[in-house]
This record gives structure tokens, sequence and C-alpha cells, in this order.
């Protein structure tokens, strides 16, 4: 082998070092063994990394299968044309030709020069088909890394709970989707990177610092509720702080979770309230008996001394004295016999009710009530109710007392409206609402409006029953009564009764 030959073949090593494409780089080592042979023409065939074919590199350009073959071993190999196969570790990558003349003689040395070459180039393609599968697998393995991030962010996306994630800087670094339509509404975009307490302002700063600090530094999970009016309605939150660490065991980042539990508390309200008019129910059947006994008694040695009295000419303080005995004395009875009537509801027939009828006679029966003529009564009565089921004295006696109380909260005039209508998302429901425009009850006092002998009315204005009384009867007739109320802004009562199959 000449100086010409080794200068060619370090030409074409040189070429291969370069980092051109692969066809580039190809085209150029067929040009260069073209030139420096001299050839008629050289075409290098390669295995394409995408698809199952060999491809070919001609020069000069040539007609022929440009598109591929699935195998160059059926080339026909014409005359004064010289094939070398490109092969690594028993792999077949390619083809290397050249047309270098008819005579052997004239021949052998670009045959030696063409033998080397395909020694370079058979670990050449090697090398590049190995870069195409790291890139393939390196490309799968990012695709099935952002499908599973696309999937976990879903997941979070989709929890009923508002989720946000703040790093040691108290950087907000993830808030999901039900934090963006939650009681806030702020975008995701709008708020990761920023502080967190530049985002949710209705804690003060230092007591969110605060509760951040505690996690970091304890590890462990807090709890908090949080009361938000919205509306004007109350609504509770359950704020859950918990410690989250990428690597190792310092804590980098802290998960806050936020549930509505306003639902829970209602609920769990309503069980309280329910055991509690359990256990005085219990106590007021039994004392009943014991307090009716006196009364009886006192009632009778009343009777007995005014009839001693009758005749005799006393008259003046002893005889206020047993008008006001025997006047108390029924008081008392009314308060006990009140008591039976909320621990043990008298059976009553039961028969379908139309509720705007019974909205209409309770109205009714009150419209000659002296203090109702300084009021304005609005009627928003739903057409085509279907009817409850229940005993219509005990319901009137239930309307009859939410509007005596809604009178009673304002003495100096106001508005008194009556709706009825289908219980909001319970189709098996319906629900009258008794709201006026009176002073309202302080939330303090709500949970307590229905026990017995509770009462925000002055001395001798009220027993305290009514309400206990009410919430028994609608409990009786498998409904329930609600409260929203807030200083300054009236009370609505909402009674929901069900459905006459």
């Amino acid at each position: 082998m000449g100086h010409a030959d080794l200068a060619l073949v370090g030409s074409i090593a040189r070429l291969l070092n370069e980092g051109l494409g692969t066809e580039a780089t190809l085209t150029a080592v067929a040009e260069t063994l073209r030139e420096g042979l001299p050839a008629a023409a050289v075409a290098v065939w390669f295995r394409d990394t995408a698809t199952p074919v060999f491809r070919p590199v001609h020069v000069p350009p040539a007609p022929g299968p440009r598109d591929g073959i699935r195998s160059p071993d059926t080339l026909p190999l014409g005359a004064g044309w010289c094939r070398l196969p490109l092969e690594h570790e028993g792999t077949r990558l390619g083809l290397l030709e050249a047309q270098v003349g008819e005579s052997a003689s004239a021949g052998a040395s670009e045959r030696q020069v063409l033998a080397i070459v395909a020694d370079f180039l058979s670990p050449y393609l090697a090398a590049v088909e190995l870069s195409a599968d790291l890139a393939g697998e390196v490309a799968a393995q990012s695709r099935e890394i952002e499908e599973h991030r696309r999937f976990t962010s879903l997941i979070v996306d989709s929890l009923p709970l508002g989720l946000y994630v703040v790093d040691r800087d108290y950087r907000i670094q993830s808030w999901n989707r039900k934090r963006e339509t939650g009681t806030q509404g702020l975008r995701r975009d709008d708020v990761v990177g920023r502080p967190v307490f530049d985002v949710l302002t209705r804690q003060p700063a230092e007591q969110l610092r605060a509760e951040f600090d505690r996690v970091f530094e304890t590890g462990e999970i807090q709890q908090t509720e949080q009361e938000v009016r919205l509306a004007g309605e109350a609504r509770f939150f359950r704020l859950s702080k918990i410690p989250m660490r990428l690597d190792g065991d310092a804590i980098t980042h802290v998960i806050t979770i936020g549930e509505d539990v306003t639902e829970w508390h209602r609920v769990h309200g309503q069980i309280l309230q329910r055991e509690k008019l359990a256990a005085i129910g219990q106590l007021a059947a039994g004392v009943m008996h014991e307090i009716n006994n006196p009364l009886a008694t006192i009632s009778a040695c009343v009777a007995a001394i005014e009839g001693r009295l009758a005749g005799t000419g006393v008259d003046g303080p002893v005889a206020e004295y047993l008008a006001i005995i025997d006047r108390e004395v029924d008081r008392c009875t009314r308060i006990v016999d009140g008591l039976l009537d909320f621990s043990r509801p008298k059976p009553t027939p039961r028969r379908p009710i139309a509720l705007n009828a019974l909205v209409e006679e309770t109205l009714f029966l009150l419209k000659h009530h002296q203090r109702f003529k300084r009021l304005q009564v609005a009627r928003a009565l739903a057409p085509g109710l279907p009817e409850t089921i229940g005993s219509q004295e005990q319901l009137i006696q239930v309307l009859m007392a939410l509007m005596l109380n809604a009178l009673d909260a304002m003495e100096q005039g106001g508005q008194l409206t009556v709706r009825t209508g289908p219980s909001p998302g319970r189709p098996d429901e319906v629900v009258v609402e008794i709201e006026d425009t009176g002073a309202g009850i302080p939330p303090a006092e709500q949970s307590r409006i229905f026990e017995p002998f509770y009462t925000t009315k002055p001395p001798g204005r009220g027993t305290g029953l009514g309400l206990s009384i009410c919430y028994g009867i609608v409990a009786d007739h498998r409904g329930r009564i609600e409260v929203d109320s807030a200083p300054g802004r009236g009370t609505r009562f909402r009674v929901h009764l069900p459905v006459h199959a």
C-alpha cells in the first residue's frame, strides 16, 4: 500500500470522527473513495434505524431502489464492481460497493483500501445503531416519565380536596385544580412560585408561618379547623399539614390539604342535638308524674280554700294570692304537658297534605293577630309541589310557632317571607322556609335554640319549649329543621318534610 492509499485511509478515518450526520458522513466517505481510488462509482448501503430496510448512498447518484431493500444480498453484482459486507459481531449492518475496473491486477490495491475502509465503517455503523437505540430508549423512558407525571397530576387534580405544597422558603410549588375552583379561585399559573403569605391572606402571616415551622421542625402532621363566611354562610374547613421528604430524612416541603367539613359539622350537630333531646325526653317522661301529682294537690287545695271562703266576706289579698297560685299552677301544668308532648309525641292520624294549603291555613289563623298587622307578609309558594304526609294539626303548630317567633323578633315591624319548594338536592323532600328581617341569632346560640327551656326572649315572654316541641314534631314526621341566621340580617328556618310516596 502506497503513501497515497495511506493518506486516503487517513482522510476517511477523519471523516468518521467529524460528527456529521450518518448520511452526510457516508456520502463524504463515498466521494473521498471515488476520487482517491479512483473509481467510477461508490455505494454504501446501511441499515435504517427507523425501518427494517437497507438504504443506499450512491456517488455519483444512480437510479435504483432509493426507498431501501430488505437485504443487500439480493443485489446483482455488475462487472468491475468490488463488494464488501459491513458486519459487526456477526450482525449485517450494510454493504460497501465500488466500481474499480475489470482487471484483477489493476484493482488489487483498490480492493485492499476498500477492505480497510470496510473495517472502519462496520464499527461506525454499529455505533450509529447503538446511539439510535439509546436515543429511542431515552425517548421511551421520557414518555413514560411524562405519562406517569401527567397521571399523578390528574390524580391530584381529581381529588375533592384542596391541595398545595410549599418549600422551605414558603413558596408555593404545587396548586391543584380544587384550589383553582375553591373559595379563592386562584389560577395555578398565578400562584406557583409566589410566597404563600402573599396568596393566602385569611390567616395572619405570622400564624401561618408558625404552623409551617412546626411541621418542618417536628415532622408531625398538624390539623386545624377554619371557619370561613361565604356569601353570608359559615363554612368549615379541616386543614391538614403533612411533612414531605424528597431525599433523605430532612423535611423539604409541607403538603397542605383542605377539606370542606361543613356538612359533617351540620350532621354532627344534629346528632348531638338529638342525643341531648333524647336524654331530656327520658328525664321529662320520668319526672312528669312526680310533678303532676303535687300540682294536682296544690290545685285541689286552692279550690278547697276558695270554697271555704265563699260567702264569708273575706276578700282582698287572700283572693288575689289564691288567683296567682291557681294561675301559676296552670302555667306549670302547661309546661309539664309540653314536656310530655316533646318526650313522647302522641300518635295522630297521618294523611297526605298539600304544603301550600298548609301554609295558607296557618297564615289565615294568624292574620287577625294584632301584632301581625304591623308586618309585611310575602309569599313565594312553588306551584305543583308533591304532597307530604303527616298530621295537619301538628304541622300547623310547627309553622305557627316559627311565625310567632318571627313576630317576636320584629318588634318594630319588618317583613315575614314564607317560601315553599322542592328541597335542594333531595327529590324525596319538600321544604317550607320562614324568614324574618329581625335582629338575628348569634352563632353561639344557634346550637342551643332547640334545647328545652332555652330561650332568648325576656323573662315572662316564653318557656323555651316552642322550638324543642317543633323539633320533636318534625323529627316524628321523618323530617328535619334547620336554621340560618346572623346578627343584623334576620333568621331563616327551613322545615324539610318527606314527599308522600
